[in-house]
């Protein structure tokens, strides 16, 4: 089963790792499924840039970049190179090992707390 460890921007969030992972999910459904708030303001259909996260390793074990997906990054709140949609993230390897550090979720519209 995949391993898949979370960091946060915001250094008031502890990182939080999950394992066993199952191949075929998603890194949005992994954090939902673990109480790791990750906002997904279009429910998890390429549709928005609000589950914008970054791999920081561990992209080889996650299915390639759309076309689609690269147009909603260039919308995120600070795209950077290792840009990712947490809802296109979806974990290809059960042996996968990941790093995924979330940013800041308070600055994306939509936010509640």
């Amino acid at each position: 089963m995949a391993t898949v460890k979370f960091t946060f921007e915001d250094k008031n969030i502890q990182p939080v790792t999950v394992e066993n992972v199952e191949e075929g999910y998603s890194l949005l459904e992994v954090t939902e499924d673990n109480d790791i708030h990750l906002n997904h303001n279009c429910g998890g259909v390429c549709a928005c840039s609000t589950c914008h996260v970054y791999i920081e390793a561990g992209e080889e074990y996650l299915e390639e970049i759309s076309d689609k997906e690269e147009d909603f990054i260039d919308r995120a709140i600070n795209p950077r190179v290792e840009s990712r949609l947490g809802c296109q993230c979806v974990i290809l390897d059960e042996e996968a090992v990941i790093e995924v550090q979330i940013p800041d979720q308070s600055r994306i519209i939509g936010h509640e707390h």
